[in-house]
């Protein structure tokens, strides 16, 4: 049953994905905000209107919402609100919110490009489809206006706005400095890293970000603030901030190293790592799985610990130096 703590309630939603439930918050200030919405689902709305309703409240009360990022775990129920609720979120949530043809245009040739970069054999590109189909459960409306880093969102002048892109480019978290409270998204969660997404690049640019390389970043700028507790989108609250951040960059250099070492017996391709990596469910989950190996290999490259060659029919190819 959802309840007050320090001005916040936390609020747990069911979604269709394999990642399970979503947290959501409200928020009281000048402004009641709902930090993050859940998925488009119907059963997602009558839970969040039970639980709404057990701290006296409607769906009428929410005064506007705040996104820490786009996907549709967290962005969909938007759908489900009046037109003239207003919606606030980092700039880049557009792109994804707000979907027309060029979108789909740009994310399948984006994503097919990729593919046959990664050395994934044709028989796979259904995967792509599917990740079409995971945004159906995402919503179709613009923001009202935009928050970046440093801004505090209209009525809640005691929070703070951190980007953090990693796990989306249009991640950020909400840090409340009076008590260290920091309603963090997917950028920290207790029980699992989060996936560091594949995104096709940003507006203007022809380079892909690398999601890991940012998130390793985002994740080390936690440590410059006094959190005393995490509010995460999935899960447990976090109360070991930092060690949980040094765990969470050593298991990812660990296994940047494990890569290593079958680079530094054979060349390979993307897609023949991620089959060692996720033997079990590198089919199943392709576009996750192929995310966390591109990961590894961007982070090796960085370090400057691998090569990769284009020999392979289009496919690049990665050898340990």
């Amino acid at each position: 049953m959802a309840h007050w703590n320090n001005g916040i309630a936390k609020i747990i939603l069911p979604t269709p994905f394999p990642v399970g439930d979503v947290n959501v918050y409200v928020v009281k200030g000048d402004r009641l905000t709902l930090v993050d919405v859940g998925p488009k689902t119907d059963e997602a709305f009558e839970s969040l209107k039970s639980q709404l309703a057990d701290l006296g409240l409607s769906i009428a009360d929410i005064e506007q919402v705040v996104l820490t990022h786009h996907h549709p775990d967290h962005a969909g129920l938007l759908d489900y609100f009046p037109e003239s609720l207003e919606v606030y979120g980092h700039p880049i949530n557009e792109r994804w919110l707000n979907r027309g043809e060029a979108f789909f245009i740009d994310h399948d040739r984006f994503h097919r490009k990729s593919f046959m970069e990664f050395g994934i054999p044709e028989k796979y590109f259904i995967a792509i489809e599917r990740m079409r189909k995971t945004l159906r459960y995402s919503c179709n409306r613009s923001l009202t206006g935009t928050l970046v880093e440093g801004d505090s969102p209209l009525g809640l002048e005691n929070w703070t706005v951190v980007e953090t892109p990693g796990h989306a480019q249009s991640h950020i978290g909400l840090f409340r400095e009076k008590d260290g409270i920091y309603i963090g998204g997917d950028h920290l969660l207790a029980h699992i890293s989060p996936n560091p997404l594949l995104e096709p690049p940003l507006p203007g640019e022809s380079e892909r970000p690398k999601p890991q390389l940012q998130y390793n970043h985002s994740l080390r700028k936690l440590l410059d603030y006094p959190i005393s507790l995490v509010y995460s989108g999935h899960g447990e609250e976090v109360t070991n901030t930092k060690e949980l951040i040094e765990k969470r960059l050593m298991q990812q250099h660990e296994r940047a190293l494990r890569v290593k070492k079958w680079l530094e017996e054979e060349t390979l391709s993307t897609f023949e790592v991620c089959q060692r990596l996720f033997p079990k469910v590198y089919e199943r989950e392709l576009s996750l799985t192929i995310s966390e190996t591109v990961a590894q290999l961007d982070y090796l490259a960085d370090l400057g610990e691998i090569n990769s060659s284009n020999i392979n029919q289009g496919a690049l190819l990665y050898s340990a130096k």
